[in-house]
């Protein structure tokens, strides 16, 4: 019944929309105070101000703050750290840079995916660009790009500025962000620390989640512009976290990042060259994971059975790019650049030991793992046909290398393998200017080798070649409308992926990739290469029906088949809408949000991708959240609200399983009623 409830609500939500939009209404649709229905800006592209309140309240990192983009959804492990999944898609198929840098995380299962090292806030800007539509951003953005960033060209005004936030909630959630800018004539100096903290929460039968997290970080920037054109800025940052998953048998204890950067960009060269950038990036995590340290086990500690165990992997990233702006005609703009990134992957673990030898983890020698080598060199273009329309297209290749050290008791390695690929992707879209929007279509393709957790599936995968690379190639359009009263977007998509990499986990090895299969402590992992079909799409609309009312709303849905096999393709999005009113009034504001999931019956029990498998069906839910909002100076605002008003029990269908606190194939549920409150504050 919810499901069918949800898709009929969004149905006449957009008729609705499409009836005041003939009315052709004088009202401007105003920007929400709160944020709950993100709204396209331009074609496959959503632009989000982080520093803007959400709802609902993301847990403060990265995922979450995107989980309210229609067509993402988040792969719950505890409090905080999700995995981001963008129309059915996740792990490397999406691109995740933060200020332009690329990075992975650390941890072997995927505690810390590069969402997790993000407090939004700490942003000026969060792009999101669906679809293999572009090449700046690097291979295998099957799914799309993420770019997280800071803007600096605001320091370059004269003066300083200072913008703190807090926000306190239930079960002991605290997040604080100081922010500070200072610049002069020709230098400025940025530095913002977050810390954020919770409590388990507890789902809506009252039940507690295995949940607590702790964060914070610091990062700093200083700059250099001699001249207006010119700008050299060095930036570092720091952050360290603990959080507690109720979806494995082991939590994270050690979340340690450290960052440095260089850039460098020169504007106005030539009547040809309007700007050179070049960046280079240097980043570290390291992680540690136990059994004991963050829960109870009667089986880990004095005079037990001495079953500790700790796992400390690393993660070296180095990275570097430089790109050109070319004006190579009045109506063409050509960008060429170059990129280059570097990864290593090193282990030390220790199992079934005594607490004593387990805290002695940094005595154990690392071994490396896996490294990565990729080099690329890319163009996209942006022609301007006539007035009113215009061609972008792009062209990129990239040479990955790999190598895979296995190792079957460390510091022992077995054996060694390697693979070579040379990856190519590129994309031409054409769009239209109509009088109030954009009309638009277009044709990508992407290529993606097999990344760190693929490979550590099964560990012959090297030696036998048997992963393919992934091959997509989609189909991309829709309309953007910015009218007087009514504002939205469709966005369409369908997509065919050759070698799409599935993999599998149950209690017997799969019949569909025979070879292909590892075991441990009698549990079966598995991977292999099908070919896929995917389809669906996006809406948005906001409705200005009457001077202080604006009526806003989503829905997102994605159909996918595993060709191969002849069955639902795992690990799949079930149809999501999302209905809101605002209610303006000087300097109040009131809102709320009614989220609508409809069931999933298309699964593929034991399947899926590195974040997750399919557990079985799920049915439907409805979800209530209200906020309010006043601002009595440009300076100051305070924010309010409650997620999850009726208390309701449920879990997301894309789900890891609660293995620790209830057993195998059992999600983790949603966070039950959420009341919090919330302060901006800016001087200067």
């Amino acid at each position: 019944m919810h499901g069918k409830f949800a898709l009929r609500t969004s149905t006449l939500l957009i008729l609705a929309a499409i009836a005041g939009l003939a009315r052709g209404e004088d009202a401007v649709v105003a920007d929400a105070v709160v944020v709950t229905a993100p709204r396209m800006a331009e074609p496959l592209t959503v632009v989000l101000d982080p520093k803007v309140p959400q709802q609902p309240v993301p847990a403060n990192d990265g995922a979450s703050f995107l989980k309210n983009v229609p067509g993402f959804n988040v792969i719950r492990k505890g409090g905080t750290d999700g995995d981001p999944v963008l129309r059915g898609l996740a792990g490397s198929r999406l691109n995740i840079l933060l200020d332009g840098a690329d990075f992975h995380g650390g941890c072997g299962m995927r505690m810390d995916p590069p969402t997790a090292y993000v407090f939004p806030e700490t942003f000026d800007k969060v792009t999101v660009i669906k679809g293999p539509q572009t090449v700046l951003h690097g291979n295998g953005n099957s799914a799309g790009v993420v770019l997280f960033e800071r803007d600096s060209k605001k320091l370059t005004a004269p003066g300083g500025s200072v913008d703190a936030s807090l926000m306190a909630g239930a079960w002991g959630r605290l997040d604080a962000v100081l922010a500070g800018n200072y610049a002069g004539e020709k230098a400025y100096i940025h530095a913002v620390a977050s810390h954020a903290e919770s409590g388990d929460y507890k789902d809506g039968d009252g039940n507690r989640v295995h949940s607590a997290y702790e964060r914070e970080s610091l990062s700093g920037a200083v700059g250099w512009t001699p001249d207006k054109d010119t700008r050299l800025e060095l930036s570092a940052v720091g952050s360290r976290a603990e959080a507690a998953y109720a979806d494995r048998m082991m939590d994270g204890v050690k979340f340690d990042r450290e960052a440095y950067g260089i850039k460098f960009e020169k504007a106005n060269l030539s009547p040809l060259v309007q700007k050179i950038a070049a960046q280079a990036n240097y980043n570290y995590i390291d992680h540690v994971m136990d059994n004991y340290s963050l829960r109870s086990n009667a089986n880990c500690g004095s005079g037990s059975d001495n079953k500790c165990s700790v796992n400390n992997p690393d993660r070296e990233t180095q990275s570097a790019k430089l790109s050109a702006d070319l004006a190579v005609g009045d109506a063409t703009l050509l960008t060429l650049g170059a990129s280059w990134q570097a990864n290593e992957h090193s282990v030390r673990k220790l199992a079934n030991v005594a607490k004593a030898v387990a805290d002695g983890y940094e005595g154990q020698t690392r071994v490396l793992d896996m490294d990565t080598d990729s080099r690329g060199l890319y163009g996209e273009l942006r022609h301007e046909l006539a007035a009113g329309r215009r061609l972008i297209a792009g062209l990129r290749v990239d040479d990955w290398s790999a190598d895979r050290y296995y190792t079957t008791m460390m510091p022992t390695v077995s054996h060694h393998a390697r693979a070579d690929e040379t990856l190519k992707s590129g994309f031409v879209r054409y769009e239209q200017d109509l009088a109030a929007g954009t009309a638009y279509i277009g044709i990508g393709h992407s290529q993606r080798p097999m990344d760190y957790w693929e490979a550590s599936t099964y560990s012959g995968l090297l030696d036998t070649r048997a992963l393919a690379p992934e091959k997509n190639t989609q189909i991309d359009a829709g309309l953007v409308w910015q009218g007087k009263a009514v504002s939205g977007s469709l966005s369409l998509f369908y997509s065919r992926i050759d070698d799409y990499i599935l993999t599998y986990a149950g209690a017997v090895a799969s019949p569909r990739f025979p070879g292909q299969c590892g075991s441990m402590n009698g549990s079966f992992n598995c991977v292999g290469n099908v070919d896929a079909t995917r389809w669906g799409g996006e809406a948005d609309l906001a409705w200005r029906f009457a001077p202080a009312w604006t009526l806003r709303g989503t829905l997102a849905w994605v159909h996918a088949d595993n060709d191969s096999h002849d069955v639902p393709l795992a690990q799949t999005p079930p149809l999501e809408g999302r209905l809101g009113l605002d209610y303006t009034a000087g300097a109040w504001t009131f809102g709320g949000v009614l989220r609508m999931v409809a069931e999933q019956d298309r699964v593929d029990v034991g399947y899926g991708n590195i974040v997750g498998q399919d557990y079985g069906e799920t049915d439907g839910f409805v979800t209530l959240a209200l906020n309010m909002a006043y601002r009595p100076s440009r300076s100051l605002q305070l924010t309010a609200g409650v997620d999850n008003l009726f208390d309701e029990t449920y879990a997301e269908h894309l789900a890891r399983d609660n293995s620790f606190e209830i057993g195998p194939s059992t999600r983790v549920n949603e966070p039950g009623r959420f009341v919090w409150a919330k302060l901006n504050y800016r001087f200067d």
